[in-house]
């Protein structure tokens, strides 16, 4: 039996547990010190409170505190935290990390160097590990795809996908996890997987203002979330291509599965929702903050915006619908339909 560790006892940290446990794993899942309340509730045997269902049986829980003995003899190690708190997690359980045969990284964003460039999240753990004085990390495999937490932790039918450079390392993990409800799809393409995973957050926000512009003016817009879909699967294809992905990546399971699932019920699209029926962008994050529902398309936005400039391309003309989502962030007075609008539908040739 093979241990693994997962770091992170959020939702999708606590849901994939269940398909490691139904594959055979030894399943360790540690939180960090905002997660206690989170295990408090599995240990007393209450659904998991982000997902509203119970914890696999044989989960071993972990405390902030027991990050050595989570980590100790772990085959594989799972980066399951908000994007932010990535760096922070990588440098305390680099001793762990680097012990283990593999990396697994569900965690979803772009992480900005001392200088302020723009990486990906496996180039930045790298990156983070030499300065640390560790030359060599077990391989990256990035994990994305359509899955919403409570239906994996449920057993309902979930298509992900495992993406790192050594192809048959991602085929070895998918096989080693795989289940009868959990179905993984193997890439190499870790450029392409690591763009469409954040950005899709992004592009969630601008197909929930869609639907909040239906709940306050009772009109639907499903015309405008249509050209929005199809605008934003174009944009993470292409920034993704940009910056050396294969071009079909964003049109399979990380880009249009997943931004498929986030636009219908992410807590980024009820964050557009929230803007698209008349709440202040700020206000909007303030009460989803107070409710501990992170919206990652917002820090997303700001640090692909970076990212865009720094490869070189034009938001304008290559990537409308960032700049119009950057634009309403920003507080723009202008409709929010107007501005996604100008954005989406076609322009004159």
């Amino acid at each position: 039996m093979s241990s693994i560790t997962v770091l992170g006892a959020g939702a999708m940290g606590s849901a994939l547990c269940t398909p490691l446990i139904d594959a055979g794993w030894d399943v360790r899942l540690w939180g960090t010190w905002l997660d206690d309340h989170l295990l408090d509730a599995c240990e007393a045997g209450k659904p998991h409170p982000r997902t509203n269902e119970p914890l696999a049986d044989g989960v071993k829980l972990f405390r902030s505190t027991e990050l050595d003995e989570a980590l100790d003899g772990a085959d594989v190690v799972v980066m399951s935290v908000a994007s932010v708190g990535v760096p922070k997690i990588t440098e305390i359980a680099l001793p762990g990390i680097v012990k283990a045969d593999a990396l697994w990284l569900t965690s979803k964003g772009f992480n900005p160097d001392q200088e302020g460039k723009i990486q990906l999240l496996p180039d930045a753990i790298r990156r983070i590990a030499k300065e640390q004085g560790y030359e060599e990390l077990p391989p990256i495999v990035a994990i994305a795809g359509p899955v919403k937490a409570n239906e994996c932790a449920a057993r309902k039918p979930t298509a992900t996908i495992f993406g790192c450079k050594d192809l048959e390392v991602a085929k070895r993990y998918a096989r080693a996890a795989r289940t009868d409800a959990y179905k993984i799809e193997a890439t190499n393409d870790e450029v392409g997987v690591e763009i469409c995973a954040p950005m899709k957050n992004v592009y969630a926000i601008a197909l929930g203002i869609s639907d909040g512009l239906e709940e306050g003016t009772g009109i639907p817009h499903h015309n405008l979330k249509a050209a929005t879909f199809t605008q934003a699967v174009r944009e993470m294809s292409g920034l993704g291509v940009h910056l050396g992905a294969d071009t079909a990546t964003a049109f399979g399971l990380p880009g249009v599965g997943d931004l498929e699932v986030t636009g219908l019920s992410g807590r980024n699209k009820v964050y557009g929702v929230r803007i698209g029926r008349g709440e202040k962008p700020a206000e909007a994050l303030a009460e989803m903050d107070r409710l501990e529902q992170t919206v990652e398309g917002v820090p997303a936005a700001s640090l692909a915006e970076k990212l865009v400039e720094q490869s070189g391309l034009d938001i304008e003309t290559d990537l409308p619908l960032l700049g119009a989502v950057i634009k309403i962030l920003n507080g723009t007075t202008e409709p929010v339909q107007q501005v996604i609008a100008k954005a989406v539908l076609p322009r004159e040739s």
